[in-house]
């Protein structure tokens, strides 16, 4: 999820100017992973010194708290020939709070110093078996630390204490740890995101999240230059005693090394520091349950289709005389499948025998891509990098499930994080001023900021050198009806989920102009984003693009089935519901379309899969109106992300004139 980067040498012989630089290169690049906080640790000379903040790597660096942290840890005027570690984090929130220090990394437990790449997803388990380890903070980093400590108080096997560490957790950990009480420094993965580089002359070694991060930090150093970057596989890594700078190679896989801990003889104190304090500031929320309204009896009685769900508030539908709607009566069934061999064909050309990766996987933590990593690995036999680009609504829950999947399968996953700050004020701006003035076909506009996916993975394929890359949406979930309230009437035959023509598009851009020029409130800073997202989701190039579910047949008791049983895949406490979970958006709009038009995407979906005669239209209605029914949690969440007044926007929601009138 975030990005870490270090320097583990016995000695470097450069300037304190120049390393600042080569940290500084590396903390912009590994700040794509993650921006809202960043940390660095540095153990030279008897100091191991820890400095963070909450945030982005790039304005930490112009601290003078931050100076005066790099100054104190090292020589004011010779060069670094000592042995130093330095290494540093670029923090994408996904659970312990970044107001509070101690959530932040670097982070300190039991005189160790680690970052932390990934999640640890059974962290209140291991606490609840650990009952003689003491919780401190809200970070699940503690737990990882601690869980070290306390088998090599046990057993001073360093090896087999990260493996018993990674046997007994669950989630993605790849760590960069340094100790207080002996020369070891550990780098290891459970996941494979991580890399290295030692110099020409081995006196130091170079890691990072991902191999472009340490292609690009080569280019510029040329004591890397000859060699190559090593990718650390999961469940292996390397214990370095930078005093002499002896490397031990582990793979956890055969528990090929007994490497004892040797404590030194004085222990070195830890230093924080970082510039804020861990003030904790409790906030009572008022409960606005009571606001969000669903009459099931309205619901049940809206007109609809006697064959599908659709309700006559549907945009562009009509009725035959038999009240069956104009799109059953045009659909072509989409959920075939069945057509393993010609998939199977299709990816043998891009397998490599050899134990590197082979395909790029777009990874949401959805229960669709979750399923398809699970079918892309077990079945069609691929060794995929997964990528996900986190947009500031991707939830904790979805982040989770992502280390669930990638750590139980050991797949790297490579994660695109954007500016949250900016996307999330972009999607307040943009709903404050369609408040003022609610149209239907303007709430796609809230998640414009997600659309950069295609961009990033064509970016991403460049800098890997692969070519195939997956995607496991689903024909199922099509929801014409939302580019349907901007005037645009339903095509029957789309060659991908997501496609618009040229037409479509010249229809939708009209109808967002004409609402522009009526709602000032659009004229904001999200408009360059907004514009830069719609390009990549319309022309954004898609070559060696495969959908994974159009060669295989979709089944729902499956796919739920084999991620939760298999991979204790997560689900939401406020719904029945396994679609949609993941994003941060989807309770909130879909809450608008069914206050104001009486139904959302779960009726698309469920009518779709009577189509295709999954489920009959009685078990349809009944999981719609089931799953239709208001998520109070994750709306909430949303406007708390946002900085929006839940209240106020609520009341101004539930007051919009209604679409339907019951029969």
């Amino acid at each position: 999820m975030c990005g870490i980067f270090g320097i583990v040498s016995s000695n470097l012989d450069i300037s304190k100017d120049e390393l600042l630089k080569q940290v500084t290169d590396l903390f912009i690049l590994s700040e794509a992973r993650g921006k809202e906080a960043a940390g660095l640790a540095i153990k030279y000379d008897g100091k191991l010194n820890v400095y963070k903040d909450k945030v982005t790597a790039s304005e930490m660096l112009k601290e003078s708290q931050f100076n005066k942290f790099y100054t104190d840890s090292l020589p004011n005027k010779s060069n670094i020939t000592s042995p130093i570690s330095i290494f540093g984090h670029s923090r994408l929130v996904t659970n312990g709070s970044a107001e509070l220090n101690y959530n932040n990394q670097p982070v300190v437990k039991d005189g160790l110093v680690a970052i932390h790449n990934g999640i640890c997803t059974n962290v209140d388990l291991l606490f609840y078996d650990n009952v003689d380890i003491k919780r401190e903070f809200e970070i699940d980093t503690e737990i990882i630390l601690s869980l070290i400590r306390k088998n090599l108080n046990t057993n001073d096997d360093l090896v087999l204490a990260l493996k018993n560490l990674f046997e007994s957790m669950e989630g993605t950990a790849s760590l960069a740890i340094a100790t207080n009480d002996s020369n070891n420094f550990i780098i290891t993965t459970n996941n494979g995101s991580l890399y290295l580089c030692f110099d020409n002359q081995k006196q130091s070694v170079v890691f990072a999240s991902e191999k472009y991060i340490l292609s690009e930090y080569i280019k510029k150093h040329s004591q890397y230059s000859n060699q190559n970057i090593e990718w650390v596989k999961p469940l292996t890594g390397y214990i370095i005693d930078n005093t002499n700078f002896t490397s031990h190679f582990f793979d956890l896989n055969i528990y090929n090394l007994n490497y004892r801990y040797h404590k030194t003889e004085t222990t070195i104190p830890i230093k924080d520091y970082s510039n804020f304090s861990d003030k904790v500031i409790n906030i009572v929320s008022k409960d606005l349950s009571g606001l969000l309204n669903y009459d099931l009896k309205t619901a049940h009685s809206i007109k609809r289709c006697t064959k599908c769900l659709l309700p006559h508030t549907f945009p562009f539908i009509s009725f035959d005389s038999n009240g069956v709607c104009v799109i059953c009566n045009n659909y072509i069934k989409k959920n075939q499948g069945k057509k393993e061999q010609d998939l199977q064909n299709l990816v043998n050309k891009y397998k490599n025998s050899k134990s590197v990766p082979d395909c790029l996987i777009a990874f949401s933590g959805g229960r669709d891509s979750s399923y398809g990593m699970h079918y892309i690995v077990k079945e069609l036999g691929l060794k995929p990098i997964t990528y996900t680009y986190d947009w500031g609504m991707v939830t904790d829950l979805a982040r989770r499930n992502i280390a669930r999947i990638c750590g139980k399968l050991g797949v790297e996953n490579i994660l695109v994080s954007a500016d949250l700050k900016m996307k999330r004020n972009n999607i307040r701006l943009n709903v404050a001023a369609w408040l003022k003035r609610p149209e239907l076909g303007m709430i796609p506009l809230f998640m414009a900021g997600d659309k950069h996916f295609f961009q990033f993975m064509n970016k991403i394929k460049s800098e890997t050198g692969l070519h195939l890359n997956i995607w496991s949406m689903n024909r199922l979930e099509n929801t014409d009806f939302k580019s349907g309230f901007c005037g645009i009437k339903h095509n029957f035959d789309k060659k991908r989920i997501d496609y618009l023509s040229l037409g479509s598009q010249a229809t939708m851009l009209t109808y967002y102009f004409k609402n522009f020029l009526l709602n000032p409130g659009y004229l904001n800073s999200s408009i360059p984003d907004t514009i830069s997202s719609y390009y990549s989701y319309y022309a954004e190039p898609r070559n060696d693009y495969v959908e994974l579910f159009d060669y295989i047949a979709w089944d729902e008791k499956t796919i739920e089935d084999t991620i939760i049983n298999e991979y204790n895949w997560e689900t939401s406490p406020d719904t029945m519901s396994t679609w949609r979970i993941g994003d941060g958006t989807a309770a909130f709009y879909n809450y608008i379309y069914l206050t104001v038009a009486g139904f959302t995407e779960n009726d698309t979906f469920r009518s779709n899969q009577i189509r295709e005669g999954m489920i009959t239209r009685e078990e349809g209605l009944r999981l719609a109106l089931r799953d239709n029914s208001p998520r109070y949690d994750s709306i909430k969440w949303y406007f708390d992300t946002i900085g929006i007044d839940m209240e106020s926007a609520i009341k101004t929601i539930n007051n919009i004139p209604k679409l339907y009138q019951p029969e």
